[in-house]
């Protein structure tokens, strides 16, 4: 049973979400057969003040720090 735990930053829609979803649900099937009852996701959206790369945070990054 496949479990996919993505962490992603916050700001997309719930239709985007959906897609990343099923696209994720997709990806388990075609690569090690996973059926989709057997297979969890799990999204956790992290705010974009508290995600950083380099010493720099998403939010500074998209206002241009």
């Amino acid at each position: 049973m496949p479990f996919i735990d993505v962490s992603i930053a916050e700001g997309r829609t719930p239709e985007e979400l959906r897609a990343f979803v099923q696209a994720l649900h997709e990806a388990a099937e075609a690569t090690v057969g996973a059926t989709p009852d057997n297979t969890v996701v799990v999204l956790r959206e992290v705010p974009p003040t508290h995600w950083s790369r380099g010493n720099v945070t998403i939010a500074e990054r998209r206002a241009g720090a």
